[in-house]
């Protein structure tokens, strides 16, 4: 395959695909340059930090991330920034989210579950001690690294999406409902080192049980069994973890068991090894100054082309369960929140496929480069369905096609890609063996 051209370039890293986004901030998958190694990079609308009057409050969050370096957070290397974007550089994790396991593996055996309930306590109390609290902690942001250890994401970064009064407590109420501390709910302002705990008890009940602690599809009714604690722990459950669960679900903040005594816990202190690393020295804050300073000589370049993303080998096992590279096209991936497809159509045929098919379908198309975003018109159970699409070059004759949910209900989305992929079964790339099984 000849070199092709990186589509976007940010200062020395080569920008590649979106790998997530949401209402401030959207992560892409980078390359460093003269290292080679893969990074994220988180990229802010310095308009609307502005606007929001936050700049004071993620420069201080970002500069305390800068000198945590903890073996279960994702470490944060250095802060860039544009004449009108801010890019957050971080370790790039490569073996997905944790409740990819429960999803595809169903509830974990207590030793397992209490592993990763181990590391994240770890997590949280470290970063607490440092003044720095996540208060959006949910499936998304845990993330597993290649060894098989957890890694805790947006740790800090949680400040694009709170505000605090002059109270000092937070009141923006946020997050996935479901693993959301009932004082976040209530509005009356909120610790966010007990919100963070209850976060981690719901997410401890999900490893044990394999479903939620708390749901309905009435989100009233939700916010109501949130509020009283009511939940019940399956048969299956030791005494001991149904015992530290229920303290940790403890609907008031002012009792709920602290991190300390989590420790002291039972249950919990059973295989217990605390992590031992070198924290981090003498860590450079001048790029955390530079990035609010609006002068042009703190700016770093940016690049662009019209043209399919190339993807390189190593995008395309980093994108792989191991390095089997079949998982990648599989039409099976469970109730994930992206798919995709490999085509030999050019790229220009699948964008417009990809439109012909959508429009029927109820969705406004969006089109920007070798990019769509489809917008449903109709609001589904949590609001408009969108759907992000993007075209990448893997061969000159073979492109990739990434389908990911961007807003709106995961099973709402399979519903959408099932009857998508019906529509484009004449451009989806089959092999010989494919063609003879039909």
């Amino acid at each position: 395959m000849n070199q092709a051209k990186i589509k976007r370039r940010v200062g020395k890293y080569e920008m590649g695909r979106t790998i997530g986004e949401g209402t401030f901030a959207k992560v892409k998958f980078a390359r460093n340059s003269e290292t080679g190694d893969p990074v994220a990079i988180k990229i802010l609308d310095k308009d609307k930090v502005l606007k929001h009057k936050m700049a004071e409050q993620i420069k201080r969050e970002i500069a305390t991330m800068k000198l945590i370096r903890h073996p279960h957070v994702v470490q944060l290397y250095e802060v860039l920034a544009s004449k009108t974007k801010i890019f957050i550089v971080l370790e790039f994790v490569t073996g997905g989210e944790l409740f990819d396991k429960i999803v595809n593996h169903g509830r974990m055996q207590e030793k397992e579950a209490r592993k990763y309930f181990h590391q994240l306590i770890n997590a949280v109390d470290y970063c607490h001690s440092r003044g720095v609290y996540h208060r959006d902690l949910k499936p998304e942001n845990l993330l597993l690294h290649a060894s098989g250890h957890l890694k805790v994401s947006d740790f800090g970064l949680s400040a694009l999406s709170q505000q605090v009064r002059d109270d000092g407590l937070l009141h923006t109420t946020c997050g996935t409902p479901n693993y959301v501390a009932p004082e976040v709910l209530n509005d009356h302002g909120y610790d966010g080192t007990t919100a963070d705990l209850w976060s981690c008890g719901v997410i401890l009940f999900v490893l044990l049980a394999g479903y939620l602690p708390f749901d309905d599809s009435n989100l009233m009714n939700l916010y109501k069994k949130i509020s009283s604690a009511e939940f019940s722990c399956p048969p299956w459950m030791s005494f001991g973890a149904m015992k530290l669960i229920t303290r940790i679900l403890d609907p008031n903040p002012m009792t709920r068991i602290t991190v300390a005594e989590i420790l002291e816990d039972e249950w919990f202190k059973k295989d217990y090894k605390p992590p031992v690393f070198n924290e981090k020295e003498d860590a450079n804050l001048d790029d955390v100054e530079a990035v609010f300073k609006d002068s042009e000589e703190y700016h770093v370049t940016e690049k662009k082309e019209e043209q399919p993303t190339p993807m390189n080998a190593f995008e395309l096992i980093s994108m792989s369960k191991g390095l089997n590279l079949g998982n990648l096209f599989e039409e099976q991936q469970g109730f994930k929140r992206e798919t995709r497809f490999t085509s030999k159509c050019s790229a220009n045929e699948i964008i417009s496929k990809i439109e012909e098919a959508a429009k029927p379908l109820g969705f406004d198309v969006h089109k920007k480069n070798y990019k769509m975003r489809l917008e449903n018109v109709k609001a589904g159970r949590k609001g408009n369905l969108n759907v992000a699409t993007e075209v990448f070059q893997v061969a000159p004759s073979l492109h990739m096609v990434e389908v990911r949910k961007a807003k709106g209900d995961t099973l709402e989305f399979h519903k959408f890609y099932k009857n998508l992929s019906t529509s484009l079964e004449d451009v989806v790339w089959k092999t010989e063996e494919e063609m003879q099984d039909r």
